[in-house]
């Protein structure tokens, strides 16, 4: 059923079957170019600075086993994380938010809007979700066929909705979601200790070599250690704004898609033209989450403290090591005081959230307009919902 939600594509003449799944293929190979490019920086950084640096080149045996201790635990923390953070379990949206068949063939068949609505509201009506449309409607994807849970966001990637999805990020080739948003923020952190880590103790050889007392010039082995250098430090830049920037999102409990954008505009007419189009994308991607009081970027931070320990979880001992200990399920948050309207959770159903507030079911929606797509395969109309 779900791909009678779809847009159906019409294939070119002597467009086989064979040639969709050459190119399926490749196009997944082609998916794995970026962390092959990371591997293979870091294979060549253990070589420049292993065997390179502090074995051809520091002359201390104690500063040896110095670098060398601290530089394997940095590495393996940070490989840990860019392993987890890549094969992480993302786990599918559980099956009770997806739409029955016979509810489907209801939704296809309505003649209005209103009874479209109402279908999707009845059958959300018990689903724990406080968020909603811009206009006040459930949330559904209409490629998967289901409502979408709290923070859950449609891939294109991925083809599939992601629980509290961040971001596709090419670099692990998956979606930074839910199920390992504690690894890539560990990955980020870890990898940017590694490039301080590795500049700072390759700048004493830098300076020597811009001095030009670093070696003779048929040294090849000082250029590995000068450009191991440079690249470090321009990961290190690109890391550490990156790292910044989510841990702001971990202390306000923010996504990116959770990030309400503001515009500036632009004088030209040119520009006016850009910053529109711009706007009219970045609205569709990036929205605040939308409440019954209206959109607040802010409603699911409870506190700061509560806010890190809902993404590393209750135990200190583990928030530095990759293995997965945040709170919840994906599916259900703590929401702030203004938000809460009735509480769905038992004792015994809190996720881990026994003392960073509640969530509550779907409320009553106002009939605003709401966007409308019509149905390819039977010329009905089902909602759009981004």
């Amino acid at each position: 059923m779900a791909s009678s939600m779809q847009n159906n594509r019409v294939s070119p003449p002597g467009y086989c079957v064979c040639c969709r799944t050459c190119n399926m293929w490749c196009w997944r190979a082609f998916k794995w170019f970026p962390v092959l490019l990371i591997v293979c920086i870091v294979t060549w950084s253990y070589y420049a600075y292993v065997i390179q640096l502090c074995i051809f080149t520091v002359e201390s045996t104690i500063l040896k086993c110095v670098y060398l201790v601290l530089y394997h635990i940095l590495l393996i923390m940070f490989v840990w994380s860019y392993w987890r953070t890549i094969f992480a379990d993302v786990k599918p949206i559980p099956e009770k938010y997806k739409l029955p068949e016979a509810e489907l063939e209801k939704l296809l068949s309505a003649d209005t809007e209103d009874a479209q609505r109402t279908i999707l509201e009845n059958f959300a009506k018990d689903l724990p979700i406080v968020t909603r449309t811009m206009s006040g409607s459930v949330r559904y994807c209409n490629r998967c066929v289901l409502v979408k849970p709290d923070r859950a966001h449609h891939c294109s990637i991925c083809s599939r909705c992601v629980l509290k999805m961040d971001h596709h990020c090419p670099w692990v080739n998956n979606c930074v979601c839910f199920h390992n948003y504690k690894f890539f923020m560990l990955f980020l952190g870890y990898a940017l200790l590694y490039c301080l880590f590795v500049m700072s103790t390759c700048l004493p050889y830098f300076i020597k070599f811009w001095k030009g007392d670093f070696g003779t010039s048929a040294s090849a082995g000082r250029y590995h250690i000068v450009f191991a250098f440079f690249v470090a430090l321009m990961f290190a830049i690109s890391l550490g704004s990156l790292f910044g920037y989510h841990c702001y999102l971990v202390a306000h409990n923010r996504t990116t898609l959770d990030v309400l954008i503001t515009y500036r505009r632009l004088g030209s007419p040119t520009g006016q033209i850009i910053n529109s189009m711009l706007k009219t994308l970045i609205n569709e991607a990036f929205r605040a989450p939308m409440f019954r009081g209206g959109a607040d970027k802010n409603g699911f931070s409870v506190g700061v403290y509560n806010n890190f320990k809902e993404v590393f979880g209750n135990s200190p001992n583990l928030w530095m090591v990759p293995v997965f200990t945040s709170l919840g399920d994906g599916c259900e948050f703590p929401v702030r005081r203004e938000h809460r309207l009735q509480t769905f959770t038992t004792p015994q159903e809190t996720h881990g959230y026994e003392s960073m507030g509640t969530t509550r079911s779907s409320v009553e929606i106002g009939h605003e307009s709401e966007r409308w797509r019509l149905c390819p395969r039977r010329g009905r109309t089902v909602p759009q919902i981004v």
